[in-house]
């Protein structure tokens, strides 16, 4: 029909979009929210849009032309849980910090911790108090088509997702002196030594609020 055909023709080019965008989308088409559902269902059924949670979406040809580039993936890392940031194993990758593969994209989020496995990848989010959903920034992503769609993402420092992920890891630091921290970083083979000084210096001063100091 040519109404489902315009429909999947005005979302190719969005990095991600609702149910409700769609069905505004649908009203000048004359289509019916009724209507509507029924096209996402045959949209996802052809594999021609890809589901990232209930509700949220992107389309296959969106996703295909830039699957490839880490800024999308974090960009719909932030997309998929709001608020969030992308940290631990995915910063410190990002950041040339480990060369550890990666099979999920960690984020940090104030809500409660969830995952959220889909065709566009797998999504992480661990849960973390308000007082510790802190220093992460907005990172200039590509330029995604000639819409100038930009990719930003939040991220954080690499001091910070050094932090989260040994907070996580450790429990929040339980048991954990602040003398084996050092240790505890070179056996997950972290570069710390890659990091810059003051961004070392700043996680040492954070972990240090946490942990043992007998």
């Amino acid at each position: 029909m040519k109404s489902k055909k315009n429909l999947l023709e005005q979302v190719k080019s969005l990095p991600h979009f609702s149910k409700d965008s769609l069905c505004q989308l649908g009203k000048p088409l004359g289509l019916a929210d009724a209507t509507v559902d029924t096209y996402v269902s045959r949209f996802l059924k052809h594999k021609e849009i890809l589901r990232l949670k209930n509700g949220l979406y992107v389309s296959a040809d969106f996703f295909s032309k830039n699957r490839s580039d880490i800024s999308y993936s974090f960009y719909l890392a932030n997309i998929i849980r709001v608020p969030s940031y992308v940290s631990s194993w995915s910063a410190l990758q990002f950041y040339n910090l480990t060369t550890e593969v990666i099979y999920s994209i960690t984020s940090v989020t104030p809500k409660v911790t969830r995952n959220y496995i889909t065709k566009a990848g797998n999504f992480t989010y661990n849960s973390i108090k308000k007082g510790l959903f802190s220093d992460f920034s907005l990172m200039k992503g590509k330029v995604a088509d000639e819409q100038s769609t930009r990719l930003d993402f939040f991220i954080a420092s690499p001091a910070k997702a050094l932090f989260d992920l040994l907070y996580f890891k450790t429990h929040q630091f339980r048991g954990v002196r602040f003398k084996d921290i050092k240790t505890l970083v070179e056996e997950l083979r972290i570069d710390i030594d890659e990091m810059d000084k003051k961004e070392q210096l700043k996680f040492y001063t954070m972990t240090k609020e946490y942990t043992n100091h007998e």
